[in-house]
């Protein structure tokens, strides 16, 4: 890929999803890959209906999200056995290593999230995780 300019706004138009760790539709928007990007990336998010993503942690970086559509249910921490469902509208954060799983709870509709992360290359910092036995 072309260095890309710092100094210079940048506009991403990403027409397919790419494939995650998380097992979930992403289309990647911002990142170092796209824009040059040091410290931040932003991608949407599609659950498609009855989905659930991998259990997965981000090791070292916070995660904001923003729920444009659905309802989703996220377990989360230790062994996935915490939970907190969230609606359309509501901001969630996540900590920097906390496991977590989104399950989208509708049967009918995709779930829709536009994803921050303090993180340019943010696959690079998804680690599956492994549920205890």
């Amino acid at each position: 890929m072309d260095e890309i300019s710092t100094d210079e706004i940048v506009t991403v138009r990403p027409n397919m999803t790419t494939d995650t760790l998380q097992k979930l539709p992403n289309y990647v928007g911002i990142s170092e890959a796209t824009t040059g990007a040091q410290g931040i990336s932003m991608n949407m998010v599609i659950i498609p209906p009855g989905a659930k993503a991998e259990p997965h942690f981000h090791k070292g970086f916070e995660t904001a999200i923003y729920l444009l559509k659905g309802k989703v249910e996220t377990k989360y921490g230790p062994g996935l056995k915490q939970s907190v469902i969230n609606e359309m509208g509501d901001f969630i954060f996540i900590p920097a290593g906390v496991p977590h799983q989104p399950h989208n709870l509708s049967d009918t509709e995709a779930a829709i999230a536009i994803v921050a992360r303090n993180d340019p290359n943010e696959q690079e910092s998804v680690q599956v995780y492994q549920l205890p036995e």
